[in-house]
């Protein structure tokens, strides 16, 4: 099984205007998600995808594989279904391009799951909301999912909601999936459903035509980065990982 990592870079960003070049302790910030991701030994290749000619030579200048996609794609999974239709990879991992701490062993676990379930065509990850995050926050996608691990449902509102003021634990979508190549080219060709317009979630096409999702459920310290202000932030969790021995500057 051929199994590629893709890290999907755009420039254009109405929060942050070209977050992927955006220097975190001397780097871009996609070189460290690029040097992460390659500690995947499972991977036969990591290459981003972008429509930016300066994210493309920053990555050359980096020695970062790069492929250029249509400036057209709303969405980093459009990017990964253009990629797939050029590649005769079995099985692709999105990795978003602002983690730059993404943990290899968490991506890893993604690939284990496929070679032992080679059957499954869409894997997604969740991880616990942090206590300093907001569960009303839009922006964070909530997710549900059944005994066995199957997804349920994702949704930028509080799920579940307690009807009885019972305690819940909720579960963020982390931004980490794989696909196979059959279910990207079948997302590119896929209008947009109800439930994902109103959501703006792009795996509930996926759930509105009847596909079986998996959702493995990670522990991840990974500091993502949405705002300037974060950057900050990231540099400050890496000296100090690095000063306990545990980060590679």
């Amino acid at each position: 099984m051929k199994i590629v990592g893709v890290i999907p870079a755009r420039y254009q960003s109405s929060r942050f205007p070209g977050k992927p070049l955006a220097l975190i302790c001397g780097k871009p910030m996609i070189w460290w998600v690029y040097r992460q991701a390659s500690q995947v030994k499972a991977f036969d290749e990591v290459l981003a995808a972008t429509d930016s000619e300066e994210i493309r030579k920053a990555c050359e200048e980096y020695g970062i594989p790069v492929r250029m996609t249509s400036d057209a794609h709303p969405t980093g999974t459009d990017r990964l279904g253009e990629i797939a239709a050029g590649s005769d990879a079995d099985f692709f991992v999105n990795i978003q391009g602002d983690e730059p701490m993404i943990e290899p062993s968490v991506i890893q676990r993604i690939v284990d799951y496929k070679l032992a379930n080679p059957e499954t065509e869409v894997i997604n990850t969740m991880t616990a909301l942090k206590a300093d995050q907001n569960v009303e926050e839009v922006s964070i996608v909530k997710a549900a999912a059944a005994e066995n691990g199957d997804l349920l449902y994702l949704s930028r509102s509080p799920i579940p909601r307690s009807k009885r003021g019972l305690p819940v634990a909720y579960k963020r979508h982390l931004g980490l999936y794989g696909l196979s190549r059959e279910a990207l080219l079948f997302y590119s060709r896929t209008e947009r459903g109800y439930l994902e317009q109103i959501e703006d979630v792009e795996m509930l096409r996926f759930m509105e035509n009847g596909y079986r999702i998996k959702i493995l459920e990670m522990e991840s310290d990974s500091l993502g980065v949405d705002n300037p202000e974060d950057i900050e932030k990231v540099e400050d969790a890496m000296r100090k990982l690095e000063a306990e021995g545990r980060w590679r500057m």
